[in-house]
């Protein structure tokens, strides 16, 4: 792997270095932390990034990688200009050097021999095709969320990373979040009985497409790179409003409400509860405002917006079996019945921070063991939220095979399951 010839090379320099220091007779002094002494960290010991797509969440997440003292950014890339200079600077000043190179194209980016992961937090409509590249090119993965537009895209993305054994983790941080972590141990080890029925928050059920608005002049390359942003997906003309559109090209075209934003880390939350990490839901239906889906061990999946503890803050989640219930949120309450069910609950972490799932990919990175929202857990859980999508859409009951991966006798279904990419770009 490319770190180690780098930290090889340095290891030779620096053995190099005492050698001449001993046979010149002149005083030469290593600082420790070019050994890895004083509790910093050996350059031959550091992971090497480079961050594609740095805008405001790509900056909160490279600002947590930069955090972590075995990790050291040396590139950046981004199609707006004044996105790669305040990620530029905030690289350097942590490196304490001018050295992080920019870049408008990631293929270039990823060309680099001498970097070992890549944090991808472009558009969504970029975020499936820009990882099978990085795995392609040997890098390891850190991609946020939603990380494919359709069930076709799912099960490449989960292919391509199994075939290259590159480490993957989805953006989904709330699988490293105690409170969370703890709702779901109570599902999993059978404290609330038989699993019945999971809750999870959508952010909203409706659908539409991503939008199209009144052309403006377009920006010089430096400045916007339009075709880059745009990349895989549909063209349309230049506007800075799509270009600031939260939900742009995300899950087919279609907004899907939250299904893929929200739904990508709720129902990723109810199918590591329900020990799903590795199927999907067979039935999906619109039911009153809600989506009602059932896994083939007969336990229910409801996706809602309402009727949600008050005190528990985004991203709610429920879970209830045959003899308690368990309920909690970004505010890091936990909720339950029975109260003893809470006996033996850890602190709280109000929020949703990133850090700790940045950590287990950095810890997975050197370990080469699989990440807790590894490429096949994203799969599956970004799967059931693309059926629930195509439910909406139709406007009725759908059933899927998650051993065939597709719809059963359903031919209008089947056809929404993939999307052709703009040229040149494949997964």
């Amino acid at each position: 792997m490319s770190k180690e010839r780098v930290g090889l090379n340095r290891r030779r320099f620096l053995k190099t270095a005492v050698k001449t220091s001993v046979c010149l007779a002149m005083p030469q002094v290593i600082p420790g932390s070019a050994l890895g002494k004083n509790g910093s960290v050996a350059p031959s010991e550091r992971i090497r990034l480079g961050a594609i797509g740095i805008g405001n969440r790509g900056r909160y997440v490279l600002g947590c990688f930069l955090q972590e003292p075995d990790l050291r950014c040396v590139a950046v890339c981004d199609v707006r200009g004044d996105n790669r200079q305040r990620a530029k600077d905030l690289v350097d000043d942590r490196n304490g050097n001018r050295d992080c190179t920019p870049y408008i194209d990631m293929r270039e980016l990823l060309e680099r021999d001498d970097i070992d992961a890549v944090l991808i937090a472009t558009g969504p409509n970029w975020h499936a095709t820009a990882a099978t590249m990085a795995a392609k090119a040997g890098k390891d993965v850190y991609c946020e969320k939603p990380c494919t537009k359709n069930i076709a895209q799912s099960l490449a993305l989960a292919d391509v990373f199994r075939r290259t054994a590159r480490v993957f983790q989805v953006g989904t941080q709330r699988r490293s979040l105690p409170n969370f972590a703890y709702a779901v141990e109570l599902a999993r080890t059978g404290k609330l009985g038989a699993l019945d029925t999971l809750h999870a928050h959508p952010g909203g059920l409706g659908t539409k497409m991503s939008g199209w608005f009144p052309a403006e002049t377009q920006r010089p390359r430096e400045q916007v790179d339009w075709d880059m942003y745009l990349g895989p997906a549909a063209w349309r003309p230049y506007t800075r409003k799509l270009m600031n559109a939260f939900h742009f090209e995300k899950g087919g075209g279609m907004v899907g409400g939250g299904c893929l934003e929200w739904g990508s880390h709720c129902v990723d939350l109810c199918q590591w509860a329900n020990d799903a990490d590795g199927t999907a839901p067979v039935e999906y239906e619109p039911v009153e405002g809600q989506l009602h889906a059932r896994y083939a061990n007969g336990v229910k999946l409801v996706m809602r917006n309402d009727g949600w503890w008050p005190q528990g803050g985004s991203c709610p989640v429920r879970f209830e079996g045959a003899t308690g219930w368990v309920e909690t949120g970004d505010n890091a309450g936990i909720i339950a019945d029975p109260k003893s069910l809470l006996l033996r609950k850890g602190a709280a972490i109000r929020g949703y921070p990133a850090d700790f799932h940045v950590r287990d990919f950095l810890d997975c990175v050197k370990t080469r063991a699989l990440t807790r929202a590894n490429a096949d857990v994203a799969c599956w859980g970004h799967i059931a939220c693309h059926a629930a999508n195509i439910a909406l859409y139709l406007d009725r009951k759908v059933r899927y095979d998650p051993n065939k991966n597709e719809f059963i006798g359903d031919e209008q279904a089947n056809r929404l399951r993939s999307e052709a990419l703009r040229e040149p770009w494949r997964i």
